[in-house]
């Protein structure tokens, strides 16, 4: 699949390791505003040394590392603007859409939903009979993207914390 932006031709492909730093790069500009990690820095400080950047870029790398996992990029010749990676329960036939970000100067040109029918292409080709994807009730550009691309609402999930550090006598 092939697209434009400022006259460069993008085109979905596999990522390479070559990437990895453009995608953590992209993680860290696109994700704080739409990770459980920021809010959780938000109420609580930085927890054990480790700010949200942290946190976030160890399950990407995790993401990328795992063997039953799958990482497409958007990129031109010069730069990757967006990336998707996807995990395979091959016997359950679910695959996870656990990440996806796009630059803020490629936002809202079609990047994201080019990712997105590509990584639903790529679970369709290995024989997954679901997709799954998660958002934040912050994040309104997927709330209002995965509905037009075929995902339905399941479920609303609920996140709750607890600062251990703290000693809470009124509990």
């Amino acid at each position: 699949m092939e697209l434009a932006f400022n006259n460069e031709q993008i085109k979905i492909r596999d990522a390479t390791q070559e990437d990895h730093s453009a995608i953590i790069r992209i993680t860290q500009e696109v994700f704080a505003e739409s990770t459980f990690e920021k809010n959780i820095e938000n109420h609580y400080g930085i927890i054990g040394d480790k700010d949200w950047i942290w946190r976030k870029t160890r399950h990407l790398q995790e993401d990328l590392s795992h063997p039953d996992g799958h990482c497409l990029v958007a990129a031109s010749d010069k730069r990757v603007l967006g990336y998707v990676t996807i995990r395979l329960d091959k016997q359950a036939k679910i695959g996870v859409i656990a990440n996806l970000a796009v630059t803020q100067v490629a936002a809202n040109k079609g990047i994201g939903r080019a990712l997105l029918k590509q990584a639903e292409a790529l679970m369709r080709d290995v024989g997954m009979e679901v997709a799954r994807i998660e958002t934040l009730e912050q994040n309104m550009i997927g709330q209002h993207l995965y509905p037009q691309l075929g995902f339905d609402e399941i479920a609303r999930q609920i996140y709750f914390a607890m600062d251990l550090r703290e000693q809470n006598e009124n509990r």
